[in-house]
């Protein structure tokens, strides 16, 4: 079957499949499908990207100096190596497509939605190669559990494609795309992207230091009960720790946490095109726990830092730390043992959101309230340095690169 050019090829297999199986003249029905899929992408970018990026924000302003160039010790040899051996085994039209500027817009166009036109190379068009290689660029980027994470996610969605009657032109293991932004180097700013449904990375790397933000996780569902991949689950600790934060707060700290009792909807503010959101700090703040309570925090935020490679969550581990004091957690929902709900941790450079939502792939499954088997998850750096974008400045000014010169890496 012919891909349509500009779709992903989940959707432009469903686009022809529609049309063949349409009673409406197939070449008006492909036209449509595909002009409403362009114009559903086209209409979330405008929105999302109709200003220029000044990233998350308590009040609209940056707070600066958060984010300093500096040597953290920890080589990223290894993402550079993976990265190049992917490129490699890429044909020159996949480079073409796969490679951006280091200051390309395409950082910021990403969604989690299935609609969403998504660009480089997918990982259902890849040969077994160049997927080993692909593979090899996440294992190198991230810790065994953010592999193992990021996998099981992948997996889930083939699970959510056999929950609706097999439905993999929608849902499937491989129906995610990664793009390259600038040039791997060991001094030069650069990055890559992973783009698909409940799981996106974002890795920008400026020398030893690495910044993975925004970063989506999640899944529906987030067990698999059944089918090829029974048995995989996902986040039940960032859920359990979550409840057990709460629960370990005093009455006083309780009820500044919970910012609501009530769970009705879906609650995450800075997933797709949330860039610049501004959000003030709300909850709890973290300055009234005892040390015991402030371990827990930790550990709490540990388990999202921590899908990167141990020295790399060490030195952001420590950047997190340094604004312990700072930092607050929120609450919306029960605190029973099956109960579903929100929380929030959020200081000058880390923010946290996990959510149990409202069923989408299940709602034919599952009624249609927040339930324990469709999550969602984000992490962003606060104050400018999402993509990395303060170190890239900060280069950027210290350097004073002619920024004209690589629209797109020449494959």
């Amino acid at each position: 079957m012919e891909k349509i050019p500009g779709l992903p090829r989940g959707i432009a297999v469903a686009a022809l499949l529609v049309c063949i199986l349409s009673p409406a003249p197939g070449q008006a029905q492909e036209t449509d499908i595909m002009e409403r899929f362009r114009q559903r992408s086209a209409q979330a970018e405008a929105a999302g990207l109709a200003h220029p990026f000044v990233g998350v924000t308590t009040n609209g302003e940056v707070i600066p100096g958060l984010f300093p160039i500096r040597s953290t010790g920890v080589s990223t040899g290894p993402v550079r190596a993976a990265a190049d051996s992917f490129l490699t085994v890429l044909t020159e039209e996949q480079r073409a497509k796969t490679v951006f500027a280091v200051d390309d817009p395409e950082w910021r166009k990403w969604m989690n939605q299935h609609f969403y036109v998504r660009q480089g190379t997918g990982f259902d068009e890849m040969t077994e190669t160049q997927r080993d290689a692909a593979i090899g660029l996440l294992r190198a980027s991230l810790s065994a559990k953010g592999l193992q994470l990021t996998r099981d996610i992948m997996r889930l969605n083939h699970t959510l494609g056999e929950l609706n009657d097999n439905n993999f032109v929608e849902y499937g293991e491989w129906l995610y795309w990664i793009t390259i932004m600038g040039e791997p180097s060991a001094t030069e700013p650069w990055g890559w992207q992973l783009d698909g449904h409940h799981v996106i990375i974002n890795y920008f790397v400026l020398g030893d230091q690495v910044v993975m933000t925004p970063f989506f996780l999640g899944s529906e569902p987030v067990f698999a009960e059944s089918g090829k991949f029974k048995g995989v689950r996902i986040m039940e600790r960032e859920q359990d720790q979550g409840l057990a934060m709460l629960r370990s707060l005093t009455e006083e700290q309780r009820s500044a946490a919970i910012l609501e009792v009530s769970k009705e909807g879906n609650n995450t503010l800075s997933e797709a095109f949330k860039d610049n959101i501004v959000l003030d700090y709300a909850g709890v703040s973290a300055s009234t726990f005892s040390p015991s309570q402030q371990g827990r925090l930790l550990d709490l935020i540990g388990l999202y830092v921590g899908n990167l490679p141990e020295g790399h969550a060490k030195v952001k581990m420590e950047e997190v730390e340094a604004h312990l004091g700072e930092t607050y957690f929120a609450w919306i929902g029960g605190s029973g043992d099956d109960a579903v709900f929100y929380y929030r941790i959020h200081s000058p450079v880390l923010l946290i959101e996990f959510d149990h939502q409202r069923p989408v792939g299940m709602r034919h499954l599952l009624p249609g309230v927040p339930n324990r088997q469709h999550i969602h998850a984000v992490v962003r750096t606060p104050n400018g340095n999402d993509y990395g974008k303060d170190l890239l400045r900060q280069h950027y000014e210290k350097h004073a690169h002619d920024r004209t010169h690589s629209h797109r890496r020449t494959p």
